[in-house]
């Protein structure tokens, strides 16, 4: 509830552009699908871009358009999920290929 408030005050200000860090911390699997939901859906009827730094990877699946991995202190990739999942990077590769990852993704 915290969240979509939050959100709520962000939107009021009739932004272009949203930034959101890590905005699914902390939630159980159901509200952070539920904030994806929120997202898109305020992407898409309101025109809002949205930059947002999320290491959750069922997010990362549903919501971006556009992918950014940043590593070694640079832009290693910027490109659907789709894609950056089989970018051949080192650093790219050992982040998808955790055990965390290879539970859901793998």
């Amino acid at each position: 509830m915290k969240k979509r408030a939050a959100m709520a005050r962000a939107i009021a200000l009739d932004p272009d552009l949203i930034f959101l860090d890590e905005p699914t911390a902390g939630l159980d699997p159901k509200s952070a699908g539920d904030l994806d939901d929120l997202i898109l859906q305020m992407r898409k009827n309101l025109g809002l871009t949205f930059v947002m730094v999320t290491h959750d990877l069922d997010t990362l699946w549903y919501v971006p358009d556009r992918v950014l991995f940043i590593g070694e202190g640079k832009i290693l990739a910027a490109k659907p999920m789709v894609e950056l999942y089989q970018d051949p990077h080192p650093l790219i590769r050992d982040y998808f290929s955790g055990h965390r990852a290879r539970g859901k993704y793998g």
